[in-house]
């Protein structure tokens, strides 16, 4: 049977920031947190080894595949700053038009410094993904 590799666990947000090599991205990484904290209501939780998120909801696929995840969550990463929403929010695109120098993969955004994007949007696509999230899969 599958296993997720990604559940939340008890280790210490803090203690992950500070282990980041990067200086520029730990200050991302902290200015992240509080904005991700500000925008969700939530306490920050880590997610495996690398992944903080905020929130989180139990998820069934029509395959019978379910599991948990956080609502939303970032990753400091060495190469960019992974930013994870939902993929199929219907006000993504709409949104990440206002959101400033980034990428995509399928459900990630990917950023090089906070400083390259627009923080006020940001907080409408954290909040939009998560209420998203919250009616596509209610408790």
């Amino acid at each position: 049977m599958y296993q997720l590799k990604t559940k939340e666990t008890d280790e210490d947000v803090m203690k992950f920031i500070e282990s980041v090599d990067s200086l520029k991205k730990r200050e991302d990484a902290y200015q992240l947190l509080d904005l991700f904290t500000a925008s969700t209501n939530c306490q920050a939780k880590m997610w495996g080894t690398s992944i903080i998120g905020f929130g989180k909801y139990h998820y069934q696929y029509e395959s019978g595949h379910s599991g948990e995840a956080p609502l939303v969550s970032f990753s400091p990463r060495k190469a960019k700053i992974s930013i994870y929403l939902a993929a199929d929010d219907p006000n993504r695109e709409r949104l990440l038009n206002d959101l400033g120098k980034y990428t995509t993969g399928k459900s990630c955004v990917y950023i090089n410094k906070v400083a390259d994007i627009n923080q006020a949007t940001l907080s409408q696509l954290i909040n939009s993904s998560m209420n998203y999230l919250q009616k596509k899969y209610p408790v």
